[in-house]
């Protein structure tokens, strides 16, 4: 098995190491990732300066870029055969609910299924990074599995796992993605020259947490194992929203 490794933490995180040394021992890993942290980047792209590959003493391979832009160079230009699994992670912090819309993280694992190949997102939801070795373990696990069970082809995993020893982990559970509230009010501030400047709040509290969700399996201890649609198309609404588009009256602007 080939895969292709990548994160949002950035290169020379605790988390992609971890994973990496994991998973050389059932696969022949190539490992692409930001030259700098890019939490938050989502599905970003680099367009408007050239991106830049530099292969670290470690053999580690740093981008100059997003996570998204790490998949696309790694499966088109820097492995010489295809990779059969790209693999995002260890994430340090939760990628749970909401937050998944803007994990650098699960985009890059959904940059991998744009470009036709099955993918997984891997993240330990804590930020004190104790027990990355209890993803790793259930990270190749799962990748085991899906190599006789794959998944369609608009779906990726969002897999997260408590910080815990793997010895205390009760399970893994298979959830949907639940919710926060909005999250709180930005924090003005100024800088030394008296300038506004402005820090994204705290994250809201959780709204949709109850049995089923992610973040009810991370709360009691379990990892959580969400398949996630590439795809988003509200497949439920296109009857409706045919109907009343059928009725609507188009008037000139003039």
């Amino acid at each position: 098995m080939k895969i292709l490794l990548s994160n949002d933490d950035g290169v020379h995180a605790k988390g992609i190491a971890v994973l990496y040394h994991a998973l050389t021992q059932i696969a022949d890993v190539t490992l692409v990732a930001p030259d700098r942290n890019c939490s938050g980047a989502s599905n970003s792209l680099t367009l408007m300066n050239p991106l830049r590959a530099t292969t670290l003493d470690n053999g580690f391979i740093s981008i100059n870029g997003t996570p998204t832009d790490c998949v696309h160079l790694g499966v088109n230009e820097l492995t010489e055969q295809q990779p059969d699994l790209v693999v995002a992670g260890i994430n340090h912090g939760a990628n749970l609910g909401d937050d998944t819309l803007y994990s650098g993280t699960v985009a890059a694992a959904t940059e991998g299924r744009h470009l036709g190949l099955p993918a997984i997102a891997v993240s330990l939801c804590s930020k004190e990074g104790n027990h990355f070795e209890t993803a790793a373990a259930i990270a190749v696990s799962i990748i085991k599995e899906l190599a006789s069970h794959p998944l369609p082809k608009d779906q990726i995993i969002n897999l997260n796992v408590p910080d815990i020893p793997l010895t205390e982990l009760k399970g893994v559970k298979v959830t949907r993605l639940g919710s926060r509230h909005k999250a709180e009010t930005m924090t003005k501030q100024q800088d030394p020259w008296g300038r506004d400047i402005y820090w994204y709040g705290t994250l809201g509290a959780e709204s949709d947490a109850g049995e089923g969700t992610d973040f009810y399996a991370i709360n009691n201890d379990y990892a959580s194992v969400t398949p996630l649609s590439v795809d988003m198309t509200a497949k439920e609404s296109l009857q409706a929203v045919d109907s009343w588009l059928a009725n609507m009256e188009i008037n000139s602007a003039d």
